[in-house]
């Protein structure tokens, strides 16, 4: 069977290895794959947040692919570097407000049997020596990250290893069971997944409906860059009412986001933006300023008009959809890879998938 998968970000991608893998021949049609949201993302793997506690379907897609992570990466590692830690993730309270904010989390991952354990301001003085004083924190022991450009170049790695092909190419149009590139070729499919993040549907030749719109809501990043590392692990410092995540890499790269912007199709960075992530990191890193300037960026994140993923048929026959996982594209990547892989190849779908339908729109 020939899929094309239109959208090379990792969501894209990690259908494709998984669908290649499944014995499909595998397409996937990208002018600049994994240059967009997931090229931006910090990568950041926590054991939850606060906008799980009220969607239990959401909970539980979360947690099943937090579950897929390590064999997830696993698998990479045998064809290229899968960027995967799971060495830990440290949630520090700046303010007593903090404080009660992982109060509550503490018993949410109590009663999801997530292992975590409460720390003192002392332990997080030694566990985050650049810390600013904190009043206390969690720690995560089984929770972490990953480089997310380590991570789609690998997934690109492993799709050409196995047989696939990626083209820089954009889908402009479908036509029955062809799509048409920019280039004005044509690329005929067996069964199509869109999966261009917030340019989904842009996408011509489908029925007015069949696709959501998927918008895009922006988001500016902040890589800085120390020798050695400045931090040991992958944290969330909570302040004033918000929380700012902290991901270090190995190489000394400290990747610091994020904000939340409503703007349209705006990929532009501000200077608002990256003084408002310098100050609120100053905020906790006390040494923050010193450290070497390595990148601002900004991408669209895509958000369905539920704010939910969008993964499975649409009511276009061979149609599917992988779309709109909004800020946790790279968080629930493994999950949307085994549900698509089930979909193309009518076998099993993990079942808390199942309820992220298109079809719920009608």
């Amino acid at each position: 069977m020939n899929v094309v998968i239109a959208g090379g970000g990792v969501i894209g991608l990690a259908t494709a290895w998984r669908a290649q893998q499944r014995g499909l021949s595998v397409t996937v049609v990208d002018p600049a794959p994994a240059s967009k949201a997931s090229h931006v993302s910090a990568g950041m793997l926590p054991p939850g947040n606060e906008q799980l506690y009220d969607q239990p379907k959401l909970l539980a897609l979360y947690l099943a692919s937090r579950d897929l992570y390590p064999s997830f990466a696993a698998e990479l590692e045998e064809f290229a570097p899968s960027g995967y830690r799971r060495d830990g993730v440290l949630d520090a309270a700046f303010d007593y407000d903090a404080l009660h904010t992982l109060d509550h989390q503490f018993a949410f991952q109590e009663d999801l049997g997530i292992a975590v354990e409460k720390v003192t301001a002392e332990d997080v003085a030694r566990l985050q020596p650049a810390f600013a004083p904190a009043l206390g924190g969690l720690l995560s022991p089984d929770d972490g990250a990953v480089d997310p450009r380590v991570l789609t170049a690998s997934l690109q790695t492993a799709l050409k290893k196995l047989g696939g092909t990626v083209l820089r190419e954009r889908v402009v149009r479908v036509d029955g069971h062809t799509v048409i590139l920019g280039d004005g070729s044509a690329v005929p499919f067996d069964r199509l997944v869109l999966a261009a993040g917030c340019w989904t549907h842009h996408i011509e030749g489908l029925p007015k409906g069949a696709i959501p719109e998927i918008r895009p809501v922006k988001g500016q990043i902040l890589r800085l860059h120390s020798d050695p590392p400045l931090l040991n692990l992958t944290a969330r410092a909570l302040s004033k009412g918000s929380s700012l995540y902290l991901v270090p890499r190995l190489d000394g790269e400290l990747v610091i986001g994020a904000t939340y912007e409503e703007r349209g199709y705006d990929e532009v960075v501000t200077a608002a933006g990256t003084g408002q992530l310098l100050a609120r990191a100053a905020d906790v890193l006390p040494g923050v300023g010193n450290l070497r300037f390595a990148e601002m960026s900004a991408s669209l994140r895509p958000g369905s008009p539920d704010d939910l993923p969008v993964i499975g048929p649409t009511n276009v026959p061979d149609v599917f959809l992988a779309s709109g996982h909004f800020r946790m594209g790279v968080q629930l990547s493994p999950v949307t890879a085994e549900a698509m892989a089930g979909y193309l190849t009518d076998t099993a779908v993990p079942n808390p998938a199942v309820p992220f339908s298109p079809l719920r729109f009608g």
